[in-house]
């Protein structure tokens, strides 16, 4: 089944920021939201994953969808090493492989606050990825990084979705074209 958008709208304080959207979003395969600052892309990710809910109209996820999340702020736990935080989508996922595979080797044993931004970017990115989920979220995940760094973390990413259903937000054209997006514009008409 597949993740459905039924004449959704949401407004905040009075300034309308999506209205009637209707979609369907594939079980499996990757999908960008594209478009200009405060057209809504965010807003359409928080909706999808339940974290917030429409003003009007109707969003279905099938019953059971796991989400794994990269939000434009890191939201890694301050109290918690880089090693821990990535720990927290499963004991069992190999901590120093991921952060390896983020270019962050030496990084374990270092608390966010020690980290660089594009560093904790990084951390965050290579937690959402080592989820076991039905459904990747990332939001704008290579912003801030260096050019070379961008396109390491997109050729990751593209390893790592399997067969989960990717759902991208970015301002950058070329990042879903690498990711092989189908690209849905915004503002939506």
């Amino acid at each position: 089944m597949c993740i459905t958008l039924d004449k959704v709208s949401r407004a905040f304080d009075g300034r309308q920021v999506l209205q009637n959207v209707s979609m369907e979003l594939p079980q499996r395969g990757a999908v960008c939201f594209f478009g200009p600052s405060g057209c809504g892309k965010t807003t359409l990710l928080r909706l999808i994953c339940g974290l917030d809910k429409p003003d009007s109209g109707r969003v279905y996820v099938p019953q059971g969808t796991r989400f794994s999340c990269h939000f434009q702020e890191d939201r890694l736990l301050p109290w918690y090493t880089a090693e821990e935080n990535l720990r927290l989508v499963g004991e069992n996922i190999d901590a120093q492989a991921w952060l390896d595979k983020v270019l962050l080797p030496e990084a374990g044993r270092l608390y966010p606050d020690e980290l660089s931004g594009g560093m904790r970017r990084r951390v965050s990115l290579a937690r959402a990825l080592a989820h076991d989920s039905d459904v990747l979220v990332l939001d704008e995940p290579v912003r801030e990084l260096d050019e070379a760094t961008a396109d390491k973390m997109l050729e990751l990413i593209a390893q790592s979705v399997g067969d989960r259903l990717l759902i991208l937000v970015t301002h950058d054209r070329t990042q879903a074209e690498k990711l092989g997006c189908r690209v849905v514009e915004f503002p939506l008409t």
